[in-house]
Formats: C-alpha cells, structure tokens, sequence
C-alpha cells in the first residue's frame, strides 16, 4: 500500500491549471527545498500548478531531511534495503501523482516531474513505468538507477531533459551520458544541458533550460 505523502503547494496564477509540475527533492532535503522554484517559473507558465512532496523516508541520522531510498556508501544499508526503498517509493510517488492530476482535474499528459539529484532518479525511474507518457521529466544532477531493467520495464516514454554540472562532486558527471544512452536506445527523446563550471545544484543556466522545456511540451 502506498504511503501518504505530506506536500507544499502553489496553485497556478491564472486560477484555473491546465498543466501540474511536480518537484522531487534530493537525498536529505523536503519538498519546500525545491518548492522555492515555483516562485520563479510561476511568472512565465501562469497556467500552472507546482506541488512538491516530502519522500516518505527520514534519512537516519537527519531528523529533518527525508530520502527516497537509502544510499549503501551514505548509511551503510544494503543494496537489498536501497532496492526495497526504490520500490516502495515508486509505488507512494505513482500514488501521489495520480492523487494531485486528479485533484487538478488534469490527465497524466498534463503532467511534469522536475527533480534533482535523488529526485532525479525518482523521476525517470518512475515517468518510464507510468499507463500513459507525461508531457515532460526534468533530470537534474542525477543518474538512472537501474538501467539493466529498464528495456523490460518501460511502458511510457516522455521526452527527457537531462542537466548536470561538469563539475559534480556527488554524482559523477558521466552519469548524465549514461543515461541518455540507455534511454535513446529504450526509444526516449533525449534532450541535454552541461551546466559548465558548477557543481552539486541547479546552476542559473539550468533553471532557463528547465523553464524553456516545460514552457515547450506543456499544454497550454
């Protein structure tokens, strides 16, 4: 069963939404650690809603930041229990977006993911097993966590943006490759941005590139 996330919200400008962004924050952050963005894309998609939900995982150690899954070489877990944690937040994130494009009255199509690091993950792992394709995934500073299964799981296939900084100290910066690869060749549309000179974050570069991709595949 999946477990009820906890989210922040901003309503669209215009009042009445006609496409929904979700947030996905990184490993030891919450929703209102990328929620923050809404107040800068806002102003050019006025016709969209932004909601950003808190993993359902503490981070040991961290009362005040949540994970997606466990990282093994961060808290010592087992690749089992970061698996099971993988599954079991793809099962919650699935559940939610259904919740909130419903509560939006709006369909899947209509739908975004933007996130980072973690959420990045979270973000592609979970677009590419989705009914039906979202109209766009946003993947910042992150990589594809499993890859091996992907061609055998994949049933919706978004267009892909992919940004990362060619300095990345967390998450090596040929991940961002990587994992374009293996989603062209599973038939995704991949898109990429370098943020060059940055590291672990979302550079300002980046945040024009993720704004002008949604501005493109969301329905206006």
């Amino acid at each position: 069963m999946a477990r009820t996330l906890k989210f922040g919200r901003k309503a669209a400008r215009s009042g009445s939404p006609k496409s929904l962004v979700i947030f996905l924050h990184g490993y030891g952050a919450d929703g209102a650690d990328l929620l923050s963005l809404a107040d800068v894309l806002a102003p050019h998609l006025p016709d969209t809603a932004f909601v950003a939900p808190d993993a359902a995982e503490r981070v040991p150690g961290a009362p005040h930041g949540y994970q997606w899954f466990s990282i093994p070489r961060f808290d010592g877990s087992s690749e089992a229990q970061s698996l099971a944690g993988l599954a079991r937040s793809t099962e919650d994130l699935t559940e939610f977006l259904a919740q909130r494009a419903a509560y939006e009255k709006l369909p899947l199509e209509a739908c975004a993911f933007v996130g980072f690091s973690q959420g990045a993950m979270m973000a592609l792992h979970v677009s590419a097993r989705l009914p039906v394709a979202m109209a766009a995934v946003v993947a910042i500073s992150g990589r594809l966590v499993v890859p091996e299964r992907l061609e055998a799981e994949v049933t919706a296939r978004p267009p892909v943006m992919l940004i990362h900084g060619d300095r990345d100290e967390v998450v090596p910066f040929d991940s961002m490759s990587l994992a374009g690869d293996a989603l062209t060749r599973c038939g995704f549309n991949v898109y990429v941005h370098v943020m060059r000179g940055s590291g672990h974050g979302i550079a300002q570069d980046g945040l024009q590139v993720t704004l002008g991709f949604l501005d493109n595949f969301l329905p206006k």
